[in-house]
C-alpha cells in the first residue's frame, strides 16, 4: 500500500526542511518527485541527490503566488508525465508577530504564500489530476490553525487553509481526488527561529516531550497520499505531539502535581 511506483509527485517548498523530507520519503517508495522552489541552489542539489538507483526527481522554479507559473507547470507535467498523482502544498513562511505589530503589506505577503499559493496550486493541477484518474492532495497547516494563537497573519492564514481543504474536498470527491491537511506542532526545521524561547515554550505543553523531526510528518502525508487512506478526505490531522488537544491540561496536571 505504500508503494508509489509510477506515480507522480509535486511538493512546493520543498528544498529544504519539511519539504525535503517529503520528497526524499515518495522518492524512496518510488514516486517520481516533482521539487518545487525558489532556492534552485539547494532544489536542484536535492534532485540530484534522488536521482539515484532508478528513481527519478526533479526540480523546477516555482514562485507559488505566480499564477502563469502554475498554468506553465500544469502543462509540463502532462507533456512530460502525463500525469499527476499527489500535491503537497508544503510551502510557506512563518511571521510570528501579533496583530498590531504586523502591517498590512505583511499580511498581504503571509496570506500570498500560505493560503493563495495552494489556492492557485490546487485550480491549476487538479484538471490534471482529475484525467490521470484522481489523486490526493495535502495541504500543510499548522497547530497555529487549530487553536489560538498570537501570531495574527500566520495563524489566519492557517485557518484559512483549512477552510480551503473542506471546500476543495467537497468539490472534487466525484473527481475522485482527496484533500486533507495536516497540522504539524513544534518541528525541527528552518521555520524554527534561532530565538529558542517559543520553541521551548512549546515543548513545555507538548505531552509528547519532544520536537518532531520533518520525517515524522513526511511519513503522515505519504500515508494521507496512499491506498490506505483511500476513504479519508475534508480531515484536519494534527502531527503535534498532542499540543493543540491535550496540552492545557497537560500543563495543568503537570502545574498541579508540582504542588502535590
Amino acid at each position: 500500500m505504500d508503494d508509489f511506483t509510477g506515480s507522480v509527485v509535486v511538493i512546493t517548498g520543498a528544498a529544504q526542511g519539511q519539504g525535503a523530507a517529503e520528497a526524499r520519503e515518495f522518492s524512496s517508495r518510488g514516486a517520481t518527485v516533482v521539487i518545487l522552489d525558489v532556492r534552485d541552489d539547494i532544489g536542484e542539489t536535492l534532485a540530484l541527490e534522488l536521482n539515484v538507483d532508478g528513481h527519478q526527481a526533479e526540480y523546477r522554479h516555482l514562485d507559488v503566488t505566480d499564477e502563469q507559473a502554475w498554468a506553465d507547470l500544469a502543462e509540463h507535467l502532462s507533456t512530460r508525465y502525463g500525469r499527476l498523482d499527489a500535491l503537497v502544498n508544503n510551502a510557506g513562511i512563518a511571521f510570528r508577530y501579533g496583530l498590531m505589530e504586523t502591517t498590512a503589506a505583511d499580511f498581504v505577503r503571509v496570506f500570498a504564500v500560505n493560503l493563495e499559493g495552494p489556492f492557485l496550486g490546487i485550480k491549476a493541477l487538479a484538471p490534471l489530476m482529475r484525467d490521470s484518474g484522481g489523486g490526493a492532495m495535502v495541504n500543510i497547516g499548522s497547530a497555529a490553525g487549530m487553536t489560538g494563537h498570537f501570531s495574527a497573519a500566520y495563524s489566519s492564514s492557517k485557518w484559512g487553509l483549512r477552510g480551503l481543504t473542506k471546500v476543495a474536498a467537497m468539490e472534487f470527491a466525484p473527481w475522485r481526488i482527496r484533500v486533507n491537511a495536516v497540522h504539524p506542532g513544534i518541528v525541527n526545521t528552518a521555520l524554527v527561529p534561532g530565538d529558542t524561547r517559543f520553541p521551548d515554550a512549546m515543548l513545555a505543553h507538548t505531552p509528547a516531550g519532544w520536537v518532531s523531526e520533518p520525517a515524522e510528518v513526511a511519513g503522515v502525508v505519504t500515508f494521507l497520499c496512499s491506498p490506505a487512506a483511500a476513504y479519508i478526505t475534508g480531515a484536519d490531522i494534527p502531527v503535534d505531539g498532542g499540543l493543540v488537544d491535550l496540552g492545557p491540561y497537560f500543563s495543568v496536571t503537570k502545574a498541579y502535581l508540582a504542588t502535590a
